[in-house]
């Protein structure tokens, strides 16, 4: 394993950044009163391909503030080397639809000595529930992954720009659009683009490195968005290293795997949102009828999140999961098709990691995204299988292995 060829400083602290996700972050610390950035929309060089439309200061904090935000976790004030500014930039994305909208999301800025080049890392987020919206990274709320490790990782040297995603911050009058490839990967590179104009604008020197990590959804958003830059963005930004965790990357797979299923599958609730999001961004609007038995049709209908079964069987109509399994619905296997994000080739090296014991999103998802890419030629394509780590006991070992992976590349 990577974690055990690492200088014992690197040790402590990928060690730190996987207690933290255990824990949870520490106690909050006061954040200083927002203060606007003086930063209007379109003032950037090349104002027409601008993104970047407003910032605002969130606070800043020393290392002792920061160390406060996982305050019951040792070394942490060791560990971290550089104050940092949290901003919440606003920039325009566009939705699955093609509508221009303003999305939001954080970006967290180390204060370093004059004249330093430091990389971008691009942070996709995991799922948020729709309920509990604060936890999107343009918060900073005490509850997020952006607050305690993310916070701590910056601290480090990295620039990272976190995107909230359309559906929440700015943009949450919009429908989320869960694990939707193209939008996922679309609204995180505006995020860097406009990331990068405020940093050219704040006179923040920039190398040419970029780094991308995410885990479960920000794990596929991750991947998604490592094609897009490579195959549409690459004069724009170099991936350097990229680490995504626990994707379901090879949709019409896991389509298959469901409706075979005959155990019960705790993610299903989840699975309810991916089906109504390609329902609606592909325009197939069937009635909830059509994919669920009843009664969950309609307390579905009424409520998407509303409690359902573990069982496919019980959950998914007959003519849904002969549709899928026989592949005899054209046009619903075009919506999962779309989103097989798993057969490319990365130029840029590439490190799955994944639970083997994965009950939420099987580890078959990134064992044939790394044959696919192997068989296209990809060389600097790596499997990281997490031995028994299921969905949530492998984050740890994620956080560890991925923070070594893309350190390799500083």
């Amino acid at each position: 394993m990577l974690f055990h060829n690492l200088s014992p400083r690197l040790k402590r602290f990928t060690w730190l950044l996987s207690t933290i996700l255990l824990v949870g972050p520490g106690l909050s610390c006061q954040k200083e009163a927002a203060t606007p950035v003086v930063q209007e929309p379109g003032t950037a060089a090349g104002a027409s391909t601008s993104r970047l439309l407003g910032s605002t200061l969130v606070g800043e904090f020393t290392p002792q503030q920061l160390a406060t935000h996982v305050s019951s976790i040792p070394f942490a004030a060791a560990l971290i080397r550089y104050p940092i500014r949290v901003y919440r930039l606003t920039y325009a994305t566009k939705t699955p639809a093609g509508q221009t909208v303003t999305a939001s999301g954080a970006l967290l800025v180390p204060t370093v000595p004059a004249g330093q080049q430091l990389p971008l890392l691009s942070y996709q987020h995991g799922t948020i529930s729709p309920t509990d919206e604060v936890k999107a990274p343009s918060y900073y709320g005490s509850g997020s992954e952006i607050y305690s490790a993310v916070s701590v990782l910056a601290s480090t040297g990295y620039i990272v720009s976190a995107p909230d995603y359309l559906g929440y911050g700015a943009s949450k009058t919009q429908p989320h659009p869960y694990e939707h490839a193209e939008s996922l990967a679309s609204t995180s590179l505006d995020m860097l683009r406009a990331a990068k104009e405020f940093c050219q604008q704040q006179q923040t020197p920039l190398n040419a490195k970029t780094f991308l990590l995410g885990y479960s959804e920000g794990g596929f958003a991750t991947l998604a968005l490592h094609r897009l830059m490579e195959t549409t963005a690459a004069n724009e930004f170099t991936v350097t290293a990229s680490a995504p965790g626990a994707g379901a990357y090879h949709k019409s797979a896991f389509a298959t795997y469901i409706m075979n299923a005959t155990q019960p599958l705790n993610f299903l609730s989840s699975y309810v949102w991916v089906l109504d999001t390609y329902n609606r961004v592909y325009g197939l609007n069937r009635p909830a009828s059509f994919f669920f038995n009843e009664p969950y049709a309609t307390q579905l209908a009424a409520n998407p999140l509303s409690p359902v079964p573990a069982l496919p069987a019980e959950l998914f109509t007959p003519g849904l999961r002969a549709a899928v399994l026989g592949s005899t619905d054209p046009a619903l296997t075009k919506t999962f098709v779309a989103n097989d994000i798993y057969d490319w080739k990365p130029r840029a090296p590439l490190a799955l990691f994944h639970g083997t014991a994965d009950d939420y999103v099987p580890f078959f998802n990134s064992q044939d995204a790394y044959n696919a890419m192997r068989a296209r030629g990809a060389t600097q394509v790596e499997l990281h299988p997490i031995q028994g780590g299921n969905h949530f006991t492998a984050a740890p070992t994620y956080t560890l292995e991925a923070f070594a992976f893309i350190s390799q590349y500083y």
